[in-house]
């Protein structure tokens, strides 16, 4: 099917597929990471919203990243990216970001110096981590990305957390009844870390 034709549904359904299987098969990035279940209480979430689901070749158009002390939030970074091509319709209506919001946006090798410089030496919390740390370790080369801790909440909750269809972020969140401002990064963040926290005080 041309891509042009698939509707936000089926890139939805297509995202879905992707983070089951990213999560149930080793990824290799460029430069590893270490996956972690440590019980962290200073820890920074982080999200990416893209205009595909292929790290390298599709780009991030925004970064979100909340970092926590202590389970408490302390400091937010927002912001949108300029891809340097055009954002698709389909992925406009699934994220609210359009080509013209991102135009007068950084490009990504200066949004990713500023995140790294905001997680320092704080373990990433994502959900399906492997997807974030694709594109993520997508730009090392461009940018040097360290060795970041990463703990998936995914994998979490699939292990805490047994009466719900999947283990998608918003059948998540409705099952825990926690407002989410779907794919929107900081919004997604949000929930993540209360998923991270249920699962923390949760766990055996």
């Amino acid at each position: 099917m041309d891509d042009r034709h698939i509707d936000a549904a089926e890139l939805l359904r297509r995202k879905s597929r992707q983070q089951y299987w990213a999560s149930t098969r080793r990824t290799v990035p460029s430069k590893k990471y270490n996956s972690s279940v440590k019980k962290a209480k200073d820890y920074v979430v982080l999200d990416f919203e893209t205009t595909g689901l292929r790290p390298g070749a599709d780009q991030i158009i925004q970064v979100g990243a909340v970092k926590y002390r202590q389970h408490e939030q302390v400091a937010v970074m927002n912001q949108l990216v300029n891809p340097l091509r055009a954002i698709s319709s389909r992925i406009t209506s699934l994220t609210g970001i359009s080509n013209e919001m991102v135009r007068n946006e950084p490009i990504i090798d200066n949004v990713i110096v500023q995140l790294i410089d905001f997680i320092g030496d704080y373990p990433i919390v994502a959900h399906n981590a492997s997807f974030d740390m694709g594109f993520l370790y997508a730009l090392d080369g461009r940018v040097e990305v360290p060795i970041f801790t990463v703990i998936d909440t995914l994998k979490l909750a699939r292990k805490v957390i047994n009466n719900t269809p999947n283990h998608k972020l918003t059948t998540l969140a409705r099952y825990l009844r926690i407002e989410h401002n779907a794919h929107d990064a900081v919004g997604d963040c949000l929930v993540t870390a209360k998923i991270y926290q249920y699962c923390l005080t949760h766990s055996i």
